[in-house]
């Protein structure tokens, strides 16, 4: 329980289901835990509004002054984007609460080519790679690799910018793709290309304090938009916590191959801040190796893991910013999380449909891409809703989800049905 009573006011940036989620967490444990919990969210969307307060401000310097003249308690940094423009480094600067990496520490997402540089440095169990300033050198090299490869934007690319390529013709049409034809706008000025690992992947989320790393319980995304993982990749198309296939000898080999020495790495090179680290690993038969870094929550994973977290959100987060020693505790539970999607996602898709049906839910959902307009929830964006089913085992979460599921509608949705399925 929080050391004090006061009402606490917390500030979360972004828009998505993932802020939703993290809004929803604060505010079940003000209610467990009885204290009173008042939320802002910047820019939030129409389920974060159902819980808290929507602001509309843009610039980082607005978001600071907002925080400043509202007392906030803590500021929660959902997205990347305000990460790697040093949103920590000035709320910091104006004494500010804020949860997340500084603006250096956030390169480990923000640039791939930092972040393999950093893995190799220290040791951190990596796919081999080489780096590309410009497409015709990494055309060179491409000739003289084995295929299937591995061609990623190094920037930010909303989770997009990985492209597999099965041969020469691909793997070269991805590097001219995404440096000459910008497909990935400036995410891609420079290309890292890598060692095709196959495999089953896993997530896993943990907090750092500055001195230690403390790990989530694992997770399983389901990223490609058809079923069977087939089709055009997207930023999430549903998810599952714990991981099924992620077992105890896998945890323990990423604890002393990728999570120990990314810590020698963070604290070799000064990164002492208090914030998420995502693992993203992929497990071989070689091992299990780290694919990337993200230095924020995920989305969807963390509309699985927090409902299953018991520690209290805001004490644990305040611990953290203080580098004091904490332990995460999770239910027993199982948590499967569906994402519906407007027609067309990823691609183009129309906006603007009335979303039906949400009152009758009885299962955690969270509210991914839509607003409110004259008393109506419509769609705005790609994913618009996350389905949450909890159970005690996986099969009943599941069903949970998709029992709930068929009672939402709006026009053109879709949603796979295999989410949960391993």
């Amino acid at each position: 329980m929080p050391e004090n009573s006061n009402p606490k006011k917390i500030l979360i940036i972004g828009s998505g289901g993932r802020e939703h989620a993290i809004g929803w967490k604060f505010k079940q444990d003000a209610a467990h835990s009885n204290y009173e919990c008042e939320l802002f969210f910047i820019p939030g969307n129409a389920g974060t509004a159902q819980i808290g307060t929507n602001v509309s401000v843009k610039s980082l310097n607005e978001m600071c002054d907002f925080a400043k003249e509202n007392q906030i308690d803590l500021t929660f940094v959902g997205p990347e984007a305000e990460l790697a423009e040093g949103i920590v480094d000035l709320f910091k600067s104006e004494g500010l609460e804020i949860f997340g990496p500084d603006k250096r520490a956030a390169q480990l997402e923000s640039s791939k080519a930092f972040a393999k540089d950093f893995m190799a440095k220290y040791n951190v169990k990596t796919a081999k790679y080489k780096t590309f300033n410009g497409p015709m050198l990494a055309i060179e090299y491409l000739e003289s690799q084995e295929f299937p490869i591995v061609v990623k934007a190094s920037g930010l690319a909303a989770g997009k910018g990985v492209v597999i390529c099965r041969d020469f013709e691909e793997a070269k049409k991805a590097v001219l793709d995404i440096m000459e034809n910008k497909a990935f706008g400036e995410a891609g000025s420079q290309v890292v290309i890598e060692e095709y690992l196959e495999g089953f992947e896993a997530s896993i989320l943990s907090f750092f304090n500055g001195n230690e790393i403390v790990p989530f319980v694992s997770a399983k995304d389901h990223k490609k938009i058809g079923e069977g993982e087939t089709g055009l990749n997207t930023g999430g198309m549903g998810v599952m916590a714990p991981n099924p296939l992620f077992i105890k000898s896998h945890f323990d080999e990423f604890s002393k191959e990728i999570m120990q020495t990314t810590l020698n790495g963070l604290i070799a090179e000064g990164m002492n801040f208090s914030g998420v680290i995502f693992f993203g690993l992929m497990i071989s038969q070689k091992g299990v190796y780290l694919l990337e870094y993200n230095l924020r929550m995920g989305d969807p994973e963390t509309q699985v893991c927090l409902p299953l977290l018991e520690n209290d959100l805001f004490e644990t987060v305040m611990k953290s910013n203080r580098g004091e020693h904490f332990e995460l505790k999770f239910s027993d539970q199982h948590a499967c999380c569906v994402v519906m999607v407007s027609g067309g996602y990823p691609l183009n898709y129309e906006k603007g449909f009335e979303i039906r049906g949400i009152e009758n839910l009885d299962c955690p959902y969270f509210v991914a891409g839509a607003k409110e307009k004259d008393g109506k929830m419509l769609t705005s964006g790609g994913r618009v809703l996350n389905i949450v089913g909890i159970g005690n085992s996986l099969e009943e979460a599941r069903n949970q989800a998709y029992e709930n599921i068929v009672k939402v509608h709006f026009d053109y949705q879709y949603y796979r049905k295999d989410i949960g399925l391993v």
